[in-house]
């Protein structure tokens, strides 16, 4: 069983940065893989970014690429996204996903834990 824990975000002015954190709790939570994804009113959860469990795989979503940086401190249980360059399109609420394997990817129904969200405003 995996707790998480997501904070971090805000209110920001386009072209701006946040970092977003979560914690985890639970002992196994090393061998997990991560994710980040976001909802924004009136539209479908969609991918962010993934890392392994090992931090040797990520995977960003198109729209974020170059923008987005996700990682992960295994030895504090916690895993970031630093956002740079933000956009009013970034505009959602942001939860950060977990599950057991060593890898998962863009797929959210393949993420058996979720944290409750935090909200990332952009402003233009």
């Amino acid at each position: 069983q995996v707790q998480l824990v997501e904070s971090g975000g805000g209110l920001v002015q386009a072209g701006g940065s946040l970092r977003l954190s979560c914690a985890a709790s639970g002992r196994t939570f090393i061998s997990y893989a991560m994710g980040w994804f976001r909802q924004a009113p009136g539209k479908e959860r969609e991918f962010v970014a993934a890392i392994s469990w090992s931090r040797g795989t990520t995977d960003y979503a198109d729209s974020v690429k170059g923008r987005f940086t996700i990682s992960r401190d295994n030895a504090k249980n916690m895993v970031y996204l630093q956002m740079n360059s933000l956009k009013p399109e970034d505009t959602a609420v942001y939860y950060c996903a977990a599950d057991g394997s060593s890898w998962r990817g863009w797929d959210p129904y393949e993420y058996d834990y979720w944290g409750q969200g935090t909200q990332v405003t952009v402003s233009s």
